[in-house]
């Protein structure tokens, strides 16, 4: 049996922050109020976002902007932290069998949720249950197989085959199992902030938790400010209305003032014109020799020094290039080279090229401005890709989940930290497999990757994985964008993670 109070999750992550006096989360349980930190010792902090939330339960399947905002209202037994580690949160302590089976983990003395009331076992018991439930068979946690409860402080989880990775799962959020009938509109969790108000679209109001089971030393309230595009949002930023904003562009960030500070980062995404496979309305994108064209016609360095300012990391493959797991062999699959893209395509029976269709979010500057330069840059191989500007929201319902388009530009965050969570988009008859990719080599490596327990097994499974996505051109994966972040010169303590996260417990207000 081997005791957990830590995990080592990456051995290589990169993390930014505006100030080396971080707040301090340690120490002792601060008492059971349940009311928030209402002091106003510090000033309200107001973080803009160009797209708004789309549910406050932590157990729906959400996007990367709603996973940044809740990371502060809900806790799983484990979190991670900015340095690419799983420290205990509610649970104490835990410890895993030694064929990776069975996971018992210790509640937390003295923890709490936001009304006050003690978790329990069965709050956990119950969350887990409910988020496989709401997650169906996309679920991480579809592979439990039994969760007991021996007494009121201990949760024992058995999965029905080894799994090392399953603790990176346990991230998912702990609710109160009495607040069943309210968890979609009012859900109540154990994190060191919580929601005071919120109007659908507009914002998101936080307070700093009294009862939290860790001491903070950061700011009383947040807001976030849902602002309804990007360059609405950067006018907001100008005129100090705004004390935070993600995602500038270069330009933006040069032209701030003294008034803010700019941090620059990764987005730890995978960004990309991702391919419908199996679009029956386009039938080119489902030959590989047409796809391996569209790779070579894109010139990834372009969009680079355009947008970013050459700032961020190329990538060839759907791999998170500042993590110890990303396999750089991939990152020469294809060199800028209109000629042999032309030559696919005559290969492929396209040599007077074909016409496709892009659908990018408009919300996003950054997918919009690379979807635009993508079109431009096909255009010199014979392809026509015409551009179609949806909401946020028509996206998500038609693209992700529809699979209804023939390409998109977007951007993949690694909502979660095992790594068998990202490469199962690519999985046969996985539910997010929303590229339509399909390859039964690509299968049975993935099975392989899972069952394994040892780390360096995995690590050179997951690379294979990567070069099959790559020499089989999936989609025209580009780059690791860099994310120019704008923090006002009143606030400090801005920290970057490795998955999306916005950490409030970091942000204090300059001296």
């Amino acid at each position: 049996m081997k005791k957990k109070s830590v995990t080592r999750i990456f051995s290589a992550v990169m993390v930014v922050a505006m100030s080396t006096a971080l707040c301090a989360c340690t120490g002792g349980s601060s008492g059971n109020s349940s009311s928030g930190n209402n002091s106003s010792d510090t000033p309200e902090f107001i973080f803009g976002m160009s797209q708004t939330i789309t549910s406050v339960d932590p157990h729906e399947d959400t996007d990367a902007a709603t996973r940044c905002v809740l990371f502060n209202v809900f806790e799983g037994l484990v979190k991670p932290t900015a340095e690419g580690v799983l420290v205990p949160a509610v649970a104490s302590d835990y410890v895993i069998s030694d064929d990776a089976t069975e996971y018992t983990f210790t509640i937390r003395e003295g923890i709490t949720f936001h009304d006050g009331n003690p978790v329990t076992a069965s709050d956990v018991k119950y969350s887990l249950e409910r988020s496989a439930a709401t997650a169906s068979g996309s679920s991480a946690l579809s592979s439990v197989s039994d969760i007991s409860v021996p007494d009121d402080s201990t949760v024992v989880i058995t999965i029905d085959s080894p799994n090392s990775e399953f603790i990176y799962n346990l991230t998912t959020a702990i609710l109160e199992e009495s607040n069943d009938a309210e968890q979609a509109t009012n859900p109540i969790g154990t994190g060191p902030f919580m929601i005071t108000e919120f109007e659908e679209g507009e914002y998101l109001d936080m307070a700093k938790y009294d009862g939290y089971w860790s001491e903070l030393d950061c700011i009383d309230s947040c807001r976030f400010k849902f602002i309804d595009s990007a360059t609405t949002a950067y006018t907001e930023l100008e005129s100090n209305a705004i004390d935070c904003l993600q995602y500038l562009t270069y330009e933006q960030a040069e032209a701030l003032g003294d008034d803010y500070n700019i941090i620059t980062t990764s987005m730890m995404l995978i960004h990309g014109l991702f391919l419908n496979n199996a679009a029956e309305s386009c039938p080119a994108l489902q030959d590989v020799r047409v796809r391996q064209a569209l790779n070579y016609a894109i010139d990834r360095d372009e969009i680079n020094d355009t947008l970013f300012a050459g700032e961020s990391q190329l990538i060839q493959t759907h791999g998170y290039p500042r993590v110890a797991w990303y396999n750089s062999d991939t990152a020469d699959t294809y060199t800028y080279d209109t000629v042999k893209a032309k030559e696919l395509l005559k290969e492929a029976g396209y040599e007077d090229g074909f016409t496709f269709t892009i659908k990018v979010p408009k919300e996003y500057d950054q997918h919009v401005q690379t979807a635009e330069i993508i079109s431009n840059q096909l255009s010199k191989i014979g392809v026509t890709a015409k551009l179609d500007k949806v909401e946020w929201t028509t996206w998500v319902s038609d693209v992700y989940k529809g699979r209804d388009y023939e390409a998109t530009v977007v951007g993949f965050d690694a909502a979660s930290l095992a790594p068998s969570t990202w490469y199962v988009r690519y999985y046969t008859t996985s539910g997010n497999d929303f590229t339509n990719f399909s390859n039964e080599e690509y299968d049975k490596i993935y099975d392989q990757a899972v069952a394994s327990i040892d780390e360096d097994e995995k690590m050179e499974l997951y690379g294979q994985l990567q070069q099959i996505l790559a020499e089989e051109a999936a989609s025209v994966f580009i780059e690791d964008p860099a994310d120019f972040v704008a923090l006002s010169a009143d606030f400090t303590g801005y920290v970057s993670y490795p998955l999306s996260a916005i950490d409030l417990t970091t942000i204090k207000a300059a001296k």
